[in-house]
């Protein structure tokens, strides 16, 4: 088979053709770019090899292109980047990593490889998956020719993932390998090979060497699949998601008590992370946290577990199991080398609220409920309503249809609620700062508990979220702790406009 017409449709493997050529070497494009350009995907990332130094073709390569070249000496490899416009006035972004063609042999106790230089076979030998391993000539006498020795292009066709060699060796060499077999699985909705995976079977235990944020980064992959589950089905049974994330597998199998049971929970989050990443009304303010919010589903009910109780008169109960998510989410975020900033407060709070707008649904709605809820959801209402109708998993359609009924009204309330009040963004116009000028005294508990005081009052509804309306509060409030306001409505008029004009600069 012969892509040259389509290579030449990219004016750098023209470039790095012709400098292959001056400098006497064989340069091939090679792996993930070659399969994606035989499955017709996008791709942005090019591989090329050529038997001799990479970092000397790629220097001369970015000299044609005038563009920069990073170099990585102890790797062997360099890197440009590049567009698919000569002009580099519009076009795709490339980004093109040249090696030197190497063969590598591994110690048992780590995936780090002795590397030599070698030939295109030992380059090819050394890969991952036939799928991984095909190779196009970019030179001239076979410019664009495929060079496949391992069957790959059969194995896309036959949509399979299949090691080039012996997979007990491939994934004793690189145990990561096998956390990127189920990852390519998930992503392209292709089968594993029977005896590729019964070798993941066999060697699970060899992921231990390999580092948590390189693992955690192949299990983010999986999170952003199509269809998710597949991928964590397959870590299952192979004996993998055992582990590296032992907290998910507990949440599997059904016990039964007096003719009782409940929904398998492992399943049930399976079911949840689907509908997340199958969901037809995907909102342009999730697109920057989709991971997080996918993140959020498996964990929504990760401490069903340890909050399990049977009650001979309603069943199976798991109370409070929402909290200690809650409470559980830094831990596992820290274990798995997540990040520990804004993306993992957004997957704690939606686990601890994740209870909230279903209980709504159920129940008459008033507005101090809706105000609390858009208060303590805040601008991650969306997210927390998205994880909140993919919870719902009956394989009643009626059911799930009232379901999202419910909640299509709970919504409509919701917005009508924040239209008039703007609570998505809500502060108390009475802040700390101002409680301690009106009463001249330094943070205190006072302060707190009056503060706390004003603010279940306003989602209450009892007084309007002005500074007017609630001044009379704040002196009742303080009149319990015994204090004597020192300043009046009009001076604390000045100091809040004040602290409204510092903000703003």
């Amino acid at each position: 088979m012969n892509f040259s017409d389509t290579l030449h449709e990219n004016p750098i493997f023209d470039s790095i053709a012709r400098e292959a050529d001056k400098l006497s070497v064989q340069a091939y494009v090679i792996g993930g770019f070659v399969r994606d350009l035989v499955l017709q995907r996008p791709s942005k990332d090019i591989d090329v090899v050529c038997v001799g130094s990479g970092i000397t073709l790629a220097e001369a390569v970015g000299k044609t292109l005038q563009t920069n070249v990073s170099v990585f000496p102890s790797f062997g490899t360099a890197m440009l980047r590049t567009t698919h416009d000569p002009n580099r006035a519009s076009g795709t972004d490339w980004e093109v990593e040249f090696v030197g063609a190497r063969k590598e042999s591994y110690r048992s106790e780590s995936r780090k490889p002795i590397v030599e230089d070698g030939t295109l076979e030992d380059d090819q030998n050394r890969r991952d998956f036939t799928i991984n391993a095909m190779g196009i000539s970019l030179n001239a006498p076979d410019f664009g020719e495929l060079i496949d020795p391992f069957d790959g292009l059969k194995d896309l066709k036959r949509k399979l993932i299949r090691t080039p060699l012996d997979p007990d060796i491939t994934f004793s060499d690189d145990p990561l390998r096998m956390m990127r077999a189920i990852r390519f699985a998930a992503q392209l909705n292709f089968d594993i090979e029977p005896d590729t995976f019964d070798s993941i079977v066999r060697m699970n235990e060899r992921i231990n060497i390999v580092s948590r944020e390189r693992v955690t980064d192949e299990l983010n992959k999986i999170v952003l699949a199509p269809t998710p589950s597949y991928g964590f089905k397959l870590l299952y049974h192979a004996g993998l998601l055992d582990r590296i994330f032992p907290e998910l597998i507990a949440l599997k199998g059904v016990e039964t008590i007096e003719g009782k049971g409940h929904k398998d929970n492992f399943y049930h989050t399976l079911q949840v992370l689907d509908n997340i990443a199958n969901r037809t009304d995907k909102s342009p303010i999730l697109s920057d946290n989709e991971l997080w919010l996918r993140w959020a589903a498996l964990l929504h009910d990760i401490a069903k577990p340890a909050t399990k109780r049977f009650d001979a008169k309603v069943g199976w109960t798991f109370h409070g199991h929402e909290d200690m998510g809650a409470r559980w989410v830094p831990g596992i975020f820290r274990t798995m080398k997540l990040p520990l900033n804004e993306h993992m407060r957004f997957v704690q709070k939606l686990v601890r609220l994740h209870l909230r707008p279903i209980a709504l649904t159920k129940e008459q709605i008033t507005d101090s409920a809706l105000r609390r809820l858009l208060f303590d959801a805040g601008n991650d209402l969306d997210g927390l309503m998205a994880l909140c109708r993919a919870d719902i998993t009956s394989k009643n359609y009626e059911k799930v249809q009232k379901h999202l009924r419910n909640f299509d009204r709970v919504e409509r309330k919701l917005l009508d609620l924040e239209e008039r009040d703007k609570l998505r963004s809500f502060q108390p116009v009475i802040t700390g700062e101002l409680i301690m000028e009106a009463f001249n005294i330094p943070p205190s508990k006072e302060v707190g508990e009056i503060k706390t005081a004003i603010r279940e009052a306003i989602l209450d509804g009892v007084v309007p979220n002005n500074l007017d309306e609630a001044f009379p509060l704040l002196i009742e409030e303080g009149k319990k702790w015994g204090l004597t306001p020192v300043k009046d409505l009009s001076e604390l008029r000045v100091s809040a406009l004040s602290t409204e004009d510092e903000k703003s600069v």
